[in-house]
């Protein structure tokens, strides 16, 4: 059995990574989105470790609620995405200032 502790700092490790990579790589919106869920992935699976140290369902229920909101920021952040690189041909956060109103 492996305990509590190698899934909590297996959890930190991917969270510091993506935290990482949104703070090296400001100009790639891709890798800004992959970063984000990144960090909902790891936040899940500390979600799914303490459920199953404490034998408690309630974890895996807000897994699946996460699941469900990541999976529609990534549906939207992509569609946006899309229209960005069709109007501005660039996909840069640096080109993004020219859309203040």
């Amino acid at each position: 059995m492996i305990p509590l502790s190698n899934y909590l700092i297996l959890g930190a490790i991917l969270f510091c990574i993506s935290m990482a990579g949104v703070f090296i790589n400001r100009k790639n919106l891709i890798i800004l989105l992959m970063c984000v869920e990144l960090m909902l992935l790891a936040v899940n699976m500390n979600f799914i470790a303490f459920s199953h140290y404490l034998g408690d369902t309630g974890g895996q229920i807000f897994v699946f609620f996460i699941l469900t909101v990541a999976a529609a920021e990534a549906a939207i952040g992509l569609a946006i995405l899309v229209v960005l690189f069709r109007n501005r041909r660039s996909i840069n956060v640096a080109d993004l200032d020219s859309l203040k109103g």
